[in-house]
């Protein structure tokens, strides 16, 4: 098999990845310029990688081993090299290509190991650290690959990041609870009066809604910033952004009074391609009149 074909075979396993493992941020993709896809796609495959870990081990030392493994190649020291691993191919490519900057990537890796462990989250500052070199960084990065960079891109990066983040701490809540992970800001659960047992009963009650709402609120106002900011930023770079239309869709059904936190969110591809399609035309992400 020539290079070509091998580097066909391994974008093609990194977008089929993205598809299967992280659908929302895969479908985003199809609305970005084709030239930037790729990078994208193993920037994601990447990122598929890393958070789901803690699903394939059952204890945080083979886990650490194998963040371990992901350092060591962004850095030139994988031992035993990098093949049969097409994720790593695709990702060292966009990094020799100056797409891709290594050191933001370790950082990512560095925050994954959290996942790893049972601790709990402990505060709302903890969380938005977690979330600043997770979610808001996939956004920044995304704006470089799409070749763009500026103090306004970051300012925006970092809002996006958290009202996505936040989001998924609450979509991934039943999740977690039934491992006893807490993602939820212990800190936060305790001004409301209950605690992380709460929580891992996988029962809703009147002060564990109230932290979550609160919770919620953090996510809507970040999100409301972002969208305040996106029209700052370049148009071309903003659909990197599109994933904050199903931010904000989710946040809506997570507000309402008959939402169950521990019921998982369930919502058909073919709405969320509808909501980024819908999206990707509209002034604020498009740049049109």
């Amino acid at each position: 098999m020539s290079g070509a074909d091998e580097g066909r075979d391994a974008a093609g396993f990194c977008a089929e990845l993205v598809r299967n493992q992280d659908f929302a941020r895969y479908a985003s993709t199809l609305f970005v310029p084709a030239a930037q896809r790729r990078a994208l796609l193993a920037m994601y495959a990447f990122n598929v990688e890393i958070s789901r870990v803690r699903e394939h081990v059952t204890q945080p030392l083979p886990g650490e081993m194998r963040l371990q493994w992901w350092t060591d190649t962004l850095a030139g020291a994988g031992h035993g090299g990098i093949e049969g691993n097409p994720v790593a191919a695709e990702l060292l490519l966009a990094i020799r290509s100056g797409l891709l900057p290594v050191e933001r990537l370790s950082r990512l890796i560095d925050e994954h190991q959290f996942d790893l462990y049972n601790d709990p989250m402990p505060t709302m500052a903890a969380l938005e650290g977690y979330i600043h070199d997770t979610s808001s960084a996939l956004f920044s990065l995304g704006a470089g690959i799409s070749g763009w960079q500026s103090d306004e891109i970051e300012h925006l990066a970092r809002h996006a990041g958290l009202a996505q983040g936040i989001a998924q701490v609450m979509a991934e809540l039943p999740r977690n609870a039934s491992r006893r992970q807490l993602f939820v800001p212990l800190q936060l659960l305790q001004r409301h009066g209950c605690g992380m047992e709460e929580v891992f009963a996988g029962t809703e009650t009147p002060k564990l809604r109230a932290a979550l709402n609160q919770l919620i609120g953090e996510a809507r106002e970040h999100l409301m910033t972002a969208f305040a900011l996106l029209p700052s930023v370049p148009p071309d770079v903003r659909p990197v952004f599109l994933p904050l239309a199903l931010v904000n869709r989710d946040l809506e059904r997570m507000s309402r009074a008959d939402s169950n936190p521990f019921m998982p969110l369930v919502t058909s591809r073919l709405r969320t391609l509808w909501t980024l399609w819908r999206a990707s035309r509209s002034r604020v992400f498009s740049g049109g009149s």
